[in-house]
């Protein structure tokens, strides 16, 4: 062969070699590195941009697409220890003309991080408001949804500020009663009475932490170290006022959706409970599912999104229809 022929098979090769060699080197020694750059590069693809916004000194983080337009406006509030990146997976089979805004909850990713005070259920509804007032969403009704202590947020807002939504979906929410509490429910009772922080499954601090982490939250585990680095910098957050505040789901809301799954995190029993409270409720309850819905089930947590969405919009154009 010529030797023109194999040197250029060589540099071509190593060409390829450079960047494989680069990215298992990233993704080996910088876990949380590599998965910021998997989500910058989901939030260009879905043209999510990210933006910041302040209400008097306190600063939020947020991602948002689209303008206000003939369907109501959706803020997506995440879980505890995450951030607004996890609702791209359902940004993703959202139709496109849909105002949609992701926020960091108070004390997460980019949003300020102060007291405790700020981070009990009712402290996070006021600096929710504080950012809806921020960015003038609440001109117009707009809709709510919540995963876990999103879901409990979102709750508590609806019972607070019913004037400004037309609808809520809870997913997987915490802070309720429940007629049979999960272990990890139990569990974490039994850290309350001995004030351990150390042991929150939902703060790990080590591999094997984390693979307990994601049993409990995920029906299929992916990406352990990248998802451990992103969760240590919230071991600071103060654990116990987040779960210590319950939601009374009696707030009177009839475009309310409730959806749940088979899991360990928050016992199913919970969906009961809401929809014996909530009059005109919907409750959809999904198998082979985990805590982390909307991650592992993104297209149907958009099917069911926008169907609610699109049915109580239909019920109020009937409704006008009639008083016409």
């Amino acid at each position: 062969m010529d030797l023109d022929v194999v040197n250029m098979f060589i540099i071509a090769g190593g060409t390829l070699a450079i960047p494989i060699l680069a990215f298992v080197a990233s993704f080996l020694l910088w876990p949380a590195a590599l998965i910021k750059v998997y989500h910058w590069y989901w939030r260009r693809r879905l043209r999510m941009q990210v933006d910041y916004a302040e209400y008097e000194g306190y600063h939020f983080c947020y991602s948002h697409r689209g303008y206000p337009g003939t369907r109501p406006s959706v803020l997506m509030l995440h879980g505890f220890s995450a951030h607004k990146d996890m609702w791209l997976g359902v940004v993703k089979f959202l139709p496109k003309n849909v105002h949609l805004v992701c926020v960091d909850m108070p004390g997460h990713e980019g949003t300020t991080r102060t007291s405790a005070v700020d981070y009990s259920i009712e402290g996070q509804v006021k600096r929710i408001h504080q950012f809806v007032k921020s960015i003038r969403m609440s001109k117009k009704p707009f809709h709510l949804i919540g995963t876990s202590m999103g879901g409990n947020v979102a709750g508590v807002y609806a019972a607070r500020h019913l004037s400004d939504l037309c609808g809520v979906t809870l997913i997987c929410p915490a802070g309720l009663q429940y007629p049979t509490e999960s272990k990890f429910v139990q569990r974490l009772r039994e850290l309350e009475k001995t004030q351990n922080s150390d042991g929150i499954p939902l703060i790990p601090s080590t591999p094997e932490e984390m693979e307990e982490m994601l049993k409990l939250c995920s029906y299929v585990n992916r990406l352990r170290e990248a998802h451990l680095h992103a969760r240590r910098p919230h071991r600071g957050l103060h654990f116990g006022e987040v779960f210590s505040s319950r939601m009374n789901p009696g707030f009177h809301c009839s475009l309310s959706i409730s959806v749940y799954c088979i899991l360990q995190v928050l016992d199913v029993s919970g969906a009961s409970v809401l929809a014996k409270a909530i009059p005109g409720s919907q409750v959809h309850l999904l198998d082979n599912c985990g805590h982390s819905v909307v991650m592992e089930r993104p297209r149907k947590s958009a099917q069911l999104i926008m169907d609610f969405i699109i049915a109580q919009q239909n019920v109020g154009i009937n409704s006008t229809k009639k008083l016409s």
